[in-house]
């Protein structure tokens, strides 16, 4: 097991390369819902993957923990150590470059510390698109994205994190650097060690570059706000949706009219496209090759709608600026949760006809407990919502803190018991340790065991996170 680190002990500082020790701020040891205060006896901040092996191969000598931290954006506390021997922190902050792009070929290589939306812009100037969308790519960086297999808006087109990397360079917990950054589409050469470093969390191991997927940017895009009456005419919009546009669904988000009424409540300036605001809406965005008319496509969806009784009223974008006015409101949810004050948030995921049954059950099964107001927002097209609990009006969360871990135990056990996950895309760090113990199927759990033993016997990399 990871031994401590004495911040006084300048050994293991001795042995790091040359200018690679900062400063051990504050903004080191947070994360955005300050649930956990984290620790650092040391924080390093590598030039390369050079770099970045010799402080691995000191830690794994002096049996110091390493927590890989990149952009600080995740939600589940997989980027602080807030128990246990202080550990060094490594920061991908310095390893920020755009490496290559091939434009023929559709491929990006960049190193971990880039920020997904430098990654995305450059991409654009090269007059493709990087299409994982994240409301954080300003500060998100790619090392985090990928080890935490980050989805986004726009996972029901182009997949998520995972399936928009080819190849990685890495950091194996032995300070072995993986020189695997392939821009293959095919390669069967055994075992996929991209895919088992993607989504571990820097559990077994540190990403220090990638291969990435580039898209063709469509020629025409169109973003319409539809009303629909319930999330079962949602989901059917969905499908009429995905038929008609065959392919062309780059996102489909659902919205409550919950959600509208904490904007309201918390951001008032953003613009809101209904003067009443619905129960449920849904921001469809389609992008279509050359010479078909998105504002044609996206009116034969309302008309269609209409015609199915699944549509009540609606806007289709008339600019760019109106469009990106409608991403601005649904981007905004969290901002305007984060205001109110959360009881407990849900990041799930449920076969799709499942949804509208859980949103449902568990509506009725919460109007049984105490009073509270429910949130429920995300991404319909893949199956991800963001179930998220609230006090009543004129109550305070702290209220509900003898009930909190009972509700979020009982609300993932529904989602298990539809074939779901209680974790879509934020991951398992810290937070949900206990729901993966205890949900977890017990032969996929010893198999990540071994893993976790075979590559990493000392236990350094990222204590405490996935499996505790």
């Amino acid at each position: 097991m990871a031994a401590g680190l004495n911040s006084a002990d300048g050994a293991l500082a001795a042995r790091l390369p040359e200018g690679v020790l900062r400063e051990v701020a504050p903004a080191y040891l947070e994360e955005p819902r300050g649930r956990w205060p984290g620790r650092a006896g040391l924080v390093a901040a590598p030039r390369d993957a050079d770099e970045c092996a010799a402080v691995i191969r000191a830690c794994a000598d002096a049996r110091v923990a390493v927590v890989p931290r990149g952009g600080g954006t995740g939600l589940v506390g997989g980027q602080v150590m807030p128990d246990g021997p202080a550990p060094l922190v490594l920061s991908l902050e310095r390893m920020a470059a755009i490496r290559a792009i091939f434009p023929d070929e559709g491929v990006m290589i960049a190193e971990a510390g880039t920020t997904l939306q430098a990654a995305r812009e450059a991409a654009q100037a090269a007059g493709l698109q990087f299409p994982l969308s994240l409301a954080s790519q300003g500060t998100a960086q790619l090392g985090g994205v990928l080890s935490t297999n980050a989805g986004g808006v726009n996972v029901l087109r182009h997949g998520n994190a995972r399936a928009l990397c080819l190849g990685i360079e890495a950091v194996l917990p032995a300070g072995e650097v993986m020189h695997d950054l392939k821009r293959l589409r095919k390669d069967n050469t055994g075992y996929d060690l991209r895919d088992l470093l993607i989504g571990a969390e820097g559990t077994l191991g540190v990403i220090t570059a990638a291969s990435l997927v580039l898209a063709p940017v469509p020629a025409e895009t169109g973003v319409a706000m539809l009303v629909v009456e319930s999330p079962e005419a949602a989901l059917r919009l969905l499908g009429l949706a995905q038929a008609r546009m065959a392919g062309g669904v780059t996102g489909f988000e659902l919205i409550s009219g919950q959600g509208l009424r904490f904007l309201d409540e918390a951001l008032p300036q953003i613009r809101q496209p209904f003067a009443a605001r619905p129960d449920w809406l849904v921001l469809v965005e389609i992008g279509l090759p050359e010479g078909l008319s998105a504002d044609a496509a996206l009116e034969g969806l309302f008309e269609a709608g209409v015609g199915a009784g699944l549509v009540g009223d609606g806007v289709i974008a008339r600019s760019g600026q109106q469009a990106a006015e409608f991403w601005a409101l649904r981007e905004h949810i969290p901002l305007a949760n984060r205001a109110i004050g959360a009881i407990a948030s849900h990041d799930i995921s449920l076969p799709l006809s499942e949804i509208a049954g859980f949103i449902r059950d568990a509506g009725d099964w919460l109007a049984g407990q105490e009073e509270m107001r429910i949130n429920c927002f995300g991404h319909l097209g893949d199956g991800n919502l963001h179930y998220n609990l609230f006090p009543a009006k004129g109550r305070d969360r702290a209220e509900y803190d003898a009930i909190r871990s009972g509700l979020s135990r009982h609300l993932h056990q529904m989602v298990v018991a539809r074939g779901g996950s209680f974790s879509a895309e934020h991951g398992v760090g810290r937070l949900k340790v206990a729901d993966l113990e205890r949900w977890g199927d017990p032969a996929r759990l010893r198999a990540m065991r071994a893993i976790k033993q075979a590559l990493d016997p000392a236990g350094i990399m990222n204590p405490g996170a996935v499996l505790g």
